[in-house]
């Protein structure tokens, strides 16, 4: 255990050594709030584990290293969350150019020779029965799923599932009329 004379050093310690452990914390992580926070974590820790620390300690050696070591995790999980970042920034990049070139590409000449009407039906009409007549009363009809479900006398679960099975043969039956699809599934 450390002798009372130990706390009162460690007053002085902290306050000759607060202000340079943050300016070497800030040189690394370049926020003034962020060094604070970490110095103030040191000093904490140090003075919950003071009565472990072996005697005789060099302080200045512990203080730095602890810092170095919070400085490193700090700089680690920036880094990991600016990864994170970057690559959901990335994907709404690619999705939002995906969205354009589909647009861009969306022929309306195709739209002229048959009707909006006629594509959708015909796309609609290549789902399997049970699938359809589900869809068009969800979609057409505007009947909640619960409803069709005591309807049809099944579960809610298996009009998700059909619902699902929809959407994802209708996806590939519009596939060049992609904003049909869209329109669709947003009825």
């Amino acid at each position: 255990m450390i002798p009372e004379k130990q706390h009162v050093d460690f007053e002085q310690i902290y306050i000759a050594y607060f202000s340079r452990m943050k300016y070497f914390a800030q040189e690394y992580v370049l926020s003034d709030e962020d060094a604070e926070n970490i110095v103030q974590d040191v000093f904490l820790e140090l003075w919950e584990r003071k009565e472990m620390l072996e005697l005789p300690i060099n302080i200045i050696a512990y203080l730095f290293t602890a810092i170095k070591n919070r400085c490193i995790d700090f700089l680690r999980r920036k880094i990991l969350i600016r990864d994170i970042e970057d690559k959901l920034q990335e994907e709404y990049r690619l999705t939002l150019q995906v969205k354009y070139y589909s647009l861009e590409h969306f022929d309306l000449d195709i739209l002229e020779e048959k009707s909006i009407e006629q594509i959708l039906s015909k796309a609609i009409d290549a789902l399997p029965e049970k699938c359809r007549e589900i869809f068009i009363k969800n979609k057409i009809e505007g009947k909640k799923q619960k409803e069709i479900a005591a309807e049809l006398n099944i579960s809610v679960n298996t009009v998700e599932t059909q619902m699902g099975i929809a959407y994802k043969k209708l996806k590939t039956e519009l596939k060049d009329y992609f904003p049909l699809f869209l329109f669709l599934l947003y009825l």
